[in-house]
């Protein structure tokens, strides 16, 4: 939005999704909220560019997969849109589920991004968001990010420990003492504080207390476990 126009301006939104249906179902959504003017509809990326040139606009509100037309694909068609019109907030709906794709998308520099899972009364958030320059991730698309992430430090956790050093290192940060995991492993106690001395060493851990807190930002165990012990 034009941060000179009057509070009283209606924001002028050009709305974008190849389904006709979602693109009504939005429209009427978007009807109801104050100070919002549908000024262009587009079903495709080419109709968009067409819309945006046809009409000064302050929001586009647009799929991400729809139909790319001239551009090469959808992270393509996100990026010509902000080139071309820098002034415009945009907001992508979208049904992504791959975190690698979102943050692709959000490393473009959209003002906002929500999945199409979340609840309607959500746009309105990401569009008030959007329009005072601050980037809004809805909480479908912050979620699939964070489980992604969490996943990926899991996996360096497995890739720097040997199996049994997981498994000691995952027992005991899920509360059982060094005698517990040798009896429940039927190894001795020598044996089972060698492998998580060796697990700690290996994560740069010093201390139980960082031995815990990793654990829970790694995935090893649940934050549960971690209140659980206290």
């Amino acid at each position: 939005m034009n941060e000179n126009a009057d509070s009283s301006t209606p924001v002028r939104t050009i709305i974008a999704d190849d389904h006709p249906l979602v693109l009504l179902a939005i429209e009427n959504l978007m009807t109801g909220y104050p100070d919002m003017q549908i000024v262009g509809r587009a079903a495709d990326a080419t109709e968009l560019f067409a819309e945006a040139d046809r009409i000064p606009c302050d929001l586009v509100l647009m799929d991400l997969y729809m139909p790319c037309g001239f551009c090469d694909s959808a992270l393509e068609t996100v990026r010509q849109f902000k080139v071309r019109f820098p002034g415009v907030a945009v907001v992508v709906l979208t049904m992504e589920t791959e975190a690698a794709a979102l943050k692709k998308v959000i490393a473009l520099g959209v003002d906002a991004l929500i999945s199409k899972r979340d609840r309607l009364d959500l746009i309105h958030v990401a569009i008030v968001t959007a329009l005072a320059h601050e980037c809004y991730l809805g909480p479908a698309v912050r979620s699939l990010i964070a489980d992604a992430t969490v996943a990926q430090r899991l996996d360096f956790v497995r890739q720097m420990l040997s199996r049994r050093e997981l498994e000691v290192f995952t027992q005991y940060a899920s509360g059982f003492g060094v005698t517990e995991i040798a009896g429940r492993l039927e190894r001795s106690v020598k044996t089972i504080s060698a492998q998580k001395c060796t697990a700690m060493r290996k994560l740069g851990l010093h201390s139980d207390a960082e031995l815990f807190r990793f654990a829970v930002e790694h995935g090893v165990v649940s934050e549960d476990c971690l209140k659980n012990r206290r």
